[in-house]
């Protein structure tokens, strides 16, 4: 697969969404989990959404309880997590899995194209970021350490 248009994903509220709805907009694609040390990332996601998406930019969420069971609640509890804690307001979708035999095919895809450290492909941890350009092509990779704020450059260059 050439994009990460090719790929559909189900919403929080459990319908498909073609990520063709996406078209044209540089996306921030990220694993999310509730109760992780990096949970506030969520306010600092949001203020990413609120910055730039009038030029194009979404945030693109993505529960994942693969490490540490650190998100074990169901679509309205996650929902509601993010509404109440966090004002999220960007797409949040339902909680897939990023390693393995049952990762969701999107994130077989983003590993693909851009690998971690020393050339590895599994995701780490939660708040694995990957930013994607306006033609649907990974253009990094980022570690759960790297806040949004310190994506902001990166995102004003292929924004």
């Amino acid at each position: 697969m050439g994009t990460i248009y090719d790929f559909t994903a189900k919403t929080i509220d459990g319908s498909e969404k073609p990520l063709t709805d996406f078209s044209g907009q540089v996306l921030l694609v990220v694993n999310t989990a509730s109760k992780c040390g990096f949970t506030p990332q969520y306010e600092g996601l949001e203020a990413l959404y609120r910055k730039y998406g009038a030029k194009g930019f979404s945030v693109l969420g993505f529960p994942c309880n693969q490490f540490g069971g650190q998100e074990p609640g169901d679509a309205a509890e996650i929902a509601q997590f993010c509404s109440r804690s966090y004002d999220v307001t960007f797409p949040l979708f339902g909680k897939i899995d990023v390693n393995g035999a049952e990762a969701h095919p999107l994130f077989q895809y983003l590993k693909g194209e851009a690998k971690g450290v020393l050339g590895s492909e599994p995701i780490k941890w939660n708040f694995t970021k990957f930013l994607v350009d306006r033609n649907g092509k990974v253009a990094g990779r980022f570690a759960p350490t790297t806040t949004p704020k310190d994506l902001e450059k990166e995102i004003e260059k292929i924004i």
